[in-house]
């Protein structure tokens, strides 16, 4: 999950993700109710996807690993921005998209997880 086609999917195939581009035709935000859970730079080489993250882990996460830094003109502290360079293992990239993804449904309002509920149950709960 390196190339830019393969981690668009991956965004998309979220319940409810759009695409959306509201700061530049290069920057693709992706989002779910309305709200961004990715941002994805698509002329950068390499890739670079900024995700949400839990503040305790995404300090863990860029201690840990080089290609994991805070969030590009993001809020440092619950964003990071990943370099897909081929350092970060795939597993790794889909976990945090999915957490992204999780962290953002958590906190809709309750009708937009009722909506995003009949598309598929488990993301009323943030499990998807």
């Amino acid at each position: 999950m390196q190339d830019l086609e393969t981690v668009r999917a991956a965004l998309l195939a979220k319940p409810g993700a759009e695409e959306t581009y509201p700061f530049d035709q290069v920057t693709l935000v992706a989002k779910v109710g309305g709200k961004m859970f990715a941002l994805l730079a698509t002329t950068a080489s390499p890739v670079q996807l900024s995700l949400k993250v839990d503040p305790d882990y995404g300090e863990v996460l860029r201690d840990t690993y080089p290609a994991i830094q805070p969030g590009y003109y993001l809020n440092k502290r619950h964003w990071v921005t990943l370099t897909l360079d081929g350092s970060l293992e795939p597993a790794l990239i889909q976990e945090l998209i999915d957490e992204s993804y999780r962290l953002v449904v958590r906190g809709l309002p309750r009708a937009a997880r009722a909506q995003l509920a009949a598309l598929d149950p488990g993301t009323a709960k943030g499990d998807n």
